[in-house]
């Protein structure tokens, strides 16, 4: 296969993400027609919908990819079925439930010699590679991340993310461990970890994370879902050079305190650039470090209950 081959594709899971983000990316990219979409309780015009990815897989059978955007407690079944019917197979963060079913996951789509990629949006953001390759040549001191948002705006209504397998405060905390694991030269490991459970919740609401890389360098994550109404999305690398700043999710960035310049912003257009690439080269992607760290959380954090959330 060549990069300028056009890939069939279809979307499972037509929610606000993939309204927002995903169908304009496809919509954009020569390389990827989309032909289908499977959503229960959505349709989106112009293409053919079924209500689930078994109805669709059955249907279409000329199919390519699938991406995969529905809530992760059922992203492995929906991954798992589309690998056996010889699709290839993108996966909307997190890419699972937990980490032993991308493992799974990924053994199989080399079994049946798909490509799998486990997307991180936020790694692709414009701050993101001139930060990676800035520290990669300097002694890092500390990391400071602060990842804080109004859960009411950005996920309103949203029950799934409140249930086990949903994340909770992680879902958006997650974009700044991808970051994090991206940017830095070496393994983040956790040490410790809180974590504040609403009394009618089985995720967090908000989350401190102690770090460590390791070489013993310090990495602290904050995040909390009950700030607002601005948005903090922040990522500070203390280097023996000046402070490395990330900021508004990685869209902008500063070193020394001077503003860098970067490039447009298109999060999503890149991932279905690098999924048309691995596509085309039998390759796979899939790093679960981002997810590892936020099941480590769950493992060895303390967890403290506040008051419910009510919906």
């Amino acid at each position: 296969m060549t990069t300028n081959s056009t890939y069939s594709i279809a979307i499972a899971g037509v929610g606000k993400i993939a309204r927002d983000q995903h169908l304009p990316a496809i919509a954009a990219h020569s390389g990827f027609d989309l032909v289908a979409c499977a959503s229960r309780h959505a349709e989106v015009d112009g293409v053919r919908n079924y209500k689930t990815i078994e109805e669709l897989l059955a249907a279409e059978t000329g199919l390519d990819a699938v991406s995969l955007c529905a809530p992760p407690q059922v992203r492995y079944a929906q991954a798992r079925a589309a690998l056996e019917a010889g699709k290839h197979v993108m996966l909307e963060k997190p890419p699972g439930a937990g980490v032993s079913e991308v493992e799974a996951l990924r053994e199989l789509a080399s079994a049946h010699n798909r490509t799998l990629f486990a997307t991180w949006h936020s790694r692709h953001a414009s701050a993101v590679e001139p930060a990676r390759g800035w520290l990669a040549q300097r002694t890092i001191r500390g990391v400071h991340v602060r990842w804080k948002e109004d859960v009411r705006r950005w996920h309103p209504g949203q029950q799934w993310i409140w249930e086990p397998g949903g994340l909770g405060v992680f879902d958006p905390g997650i974009n700044a461990l991808s970051i994090v694991t991206r940017i830095l030269p070496r393994a983040v490991l956790l040490r410790a970890a809180t974590l504040w459970v609403p009394s009618d919740a089985a995720t967090p609401i908000a989350a401190e994370l102690d770090c460590v890389d390791t070489l013993g360098v310090p990495v602290r994550a904050e995040f909390d879902w009950r700030h607002g109404p601005v948005e903090q999305w922040e990522i500070d690398v203390e280097t023996t050079d000046g402070l490395l700043s990330i900021s508004e999710g990685g869209k902008r960035l500063s070193i020394g305190g001077e503003p860098v310049e970067l490039g447009p912003e298109r999060e999503y257009p890149s991932l279905y650039e690098h999924f048309h690439t691995l596509i085309a080269n039998g390759a796979h992607d899939v790093d679960v470090r981002p997810l590892q760290l936020v099941a480590d959380a769950f493992l060895l954090g303390r967890q403290v209950e506040v008051e419910a959330f009510g919906g």
